[in-house]
């Protein structure tokens, strides 16, 4: 029997994907986690209506579907509830699509026929602010969608030591509270050094923040 208290701290997680086997397949994956499916969506346009709804830690998005496609439905989820994080599930491994999507605000992108503990693992990391994608798919796209976000050129003057320490584990795929303890500050004085770094570097999110610190030369481990 599942208690109260394990009931709260299941991940609650939508699945937008056009093909019912796929998110058949998704769920059955999802649930042997131990995680909380609360919905299914088919289309983009249908995924962001009940996002806003529903409020779910994650969203498992698919990108090409009728109508709404999924990196609009991620740019409309993002817009009405910020707080809902988007990981990308396609078959398409394409260099365009992860710009796009990571434009659109998405926290991760992974590729179908992952494993279920990727999957799952992607989960649990986007829920506690990190990101899922390699360092080395953000070091290549460094130069094409770093252009588009903010002039490289003093980008980082404005951060100071501690901050820059933090950008460079966020640009390492760093959680939160990875971060934390490898720095030994609690998990909210971070949380506050990210919004930070992120309001003085004038990007969206963690992801474009990490594109940004590949681009100034503060590398990937």
């Amino acid at each position: 029997m599942t208690t109260t208290d394990e009931a709260e701290k299941q991940l609650r997680v939508m699945i937008v994907d056009d093909h019912p086997l796929v998110r058949d397949g998704i769920r059955a994956m999802l649930e042997s986690s131990g995680m909380a499916v609360v919905a299914e969506a088919s289309s983009g346009e249908e995924a962001a209506g009940l996002a806003a709804q529903l409020q779910p830690d994650v969203v498992l998005m698919d990108i090409r579907m009728p109508g709404v496609d999924g990196l609009e439905a991620t740019r409309r989820i993002k817009e009405a509830a910020s707080t809902v994080a988007v990981i990308i599930v396609t078959s398409f491994e394409s260099q365009d699509y992860l710009v796009r999507a990571i434009e659109a605000g998405a926290a991760g992108y992974v590729l179908k026929g992952a494993s279920r503990q990727l999957l799952t693992d992607a989960v649990r990391v986007v829920v506690e602010g990190g990101s899922m994608f390699e360092p080395a798919m953000v070091s290549a796209m460094a130069s094409e969608i770093g252009s588009r976000i903010a002039p490289l050129e003093g980008v980082l003057d404005d951060l100071n030591e501690r901050e820059i320490q933090v950008l460079k584990l966020i640009a390492n795929g760093c959680s939160n509270a990875e971060i934390a303890e490898q720095m030994n500050y609690s998990v909210g004085t971070i949380k506050n050094s990210v919004q930070q770094i992120i309001e003085k570097l004038s990007v969206s999110d963690r992801t474009q923040a990490a594109v940004l610190a590949v681009r100034a030369g503060l590398g990937v481990e």
